[in-house]
């Protein structure tokens, strides 16, 4: 399985660069942006990551379905606004997944065929030996390869991947790698994040 973006959704695009003004307004405008909007937030999103001036892209909310190996999860996990709506679970379909499909390439032969012998003998256990079962089900858990892959669905927004972008984009993992081509490609993504000039670096 390779690492995968789909089903995504951009929302509130127009509605925050239009809010991206607030703070010089005595009355909220909700007019459709013009340019000068774009102007504006352009600027703002491009400044530096924690000044606050770009807290406006919070409001470009972001839907998608991702496709990871754990190894990524891990990574992706520390950031704080890119929340799970809903996941895959190991716990209700490990032993429905059809192991080689789930994970990605690299992971060595010999670790599938071990966890597949490993499924084997917990599935030899009788349910009425409770105890020998949990624990059988533990080692299963833990010894599940980083490059088995979950998919979930997500939210997030342009600020949060502002940041993931930033950070990531040189990383070792090509999972990132892909990740970052993904936001390039998002709508006015690169104009109000100040990505533009990241990007051809």
């Amino acid at each position: 399985m390779n690492f995968k973006i789909s089903n995504y959704q951009v929302y509130g695009l127009e509605r925050a660069v239009k809010a991206s003004g607030n703070p010089m307004r005595v009355k909220i405008d909700t007019s459709s942006p013009n340019e000068k909007d774009f102007q504006r937030a352009e600027r703002l999103g491009a400044t530096k990551n924690g000044l606050g001036h770009d807290n406006f892209l919070k409001g470009i909310l972001v839907q998608l379905d991702v496709s990871a190996p754990l190894y990524w999860w891990k990574e992706a996990q520390r950031y704080h606004w890119f929340d799970f709506i809903s996941s895959q679970s190991t716990m209700h379909c490990l032993l429905k997944f059809d192991l080689k499909e789930q994970v990605v390439e690299e992971v060595d032969s010999y670790i599938l065929e071990r966890f597949q012998e490993l499924i084997a003998d917990y599935q030899r256990i009788p349910d009425t030996q409770i105890e020998e079962k949990k624990n059988a089900w533990r080692i299963l858990v833990a010894s599940l390869p980083c490059g088995f892959c979950l998919s979930a669905t997500m939210t997030t927004n342009y600020q949060q991947l502002k940041t993931m972008y930033i950070q990531r984009r040189h990383h070792k993992l090509k999972e990132w790698h892909v990740f970052c081509d993904w936001c390039e490609r998002l709508p006015d993504f690169l104009a109000l994040t100040g990505a533009k000039e990241l990007a051809n670096n």
